[in-house]
């Protein structure tokens, strides 16, 4: 992983313990997205383009996997994304 996990897994509550490991796996996913794009972008190798974009595109998945349970689990981070759902679209108006 490029990124580190950003707290001590160690040093959190057990109530805080599940959503923390869901962050730490989305940025794990994340972070395998932005490598296996940057790969692909970087080869002339149109069979391994392919094959690293097809990948990167396994591991939005995985994003998406981890984001469904952590929303399940943490209700502060529901109204959280809705916010910010409803500022960009303020933002964007035209």
């Amino acid at each position: 992983m490029l990124s580190q996990i950003p707290i001590k897994l160690d040093k959190v509550s057990e109530r805080e313990l599940d959503m923390e490991i869901l962050r730490a796996a989305v940025i794990a996913e994340l972070d395998a997205v932005n490598l296996y794009e940057q790969l692909a972008a970087s080869t002339q190798n149109k069979q391994l383009k392919r094959v690293l974009l097809e990948v990167a595109r396994e591991e939005k998945t995985h994003v998406g996997e981890f984001q469904a349970l952590l929303l399940k689990i943490d209700e502060e981070q529901v109204k959280e994304l809705e916010k910010g759902k409803e500022e960009v679209e303020e933002l964007t108006q035209e």
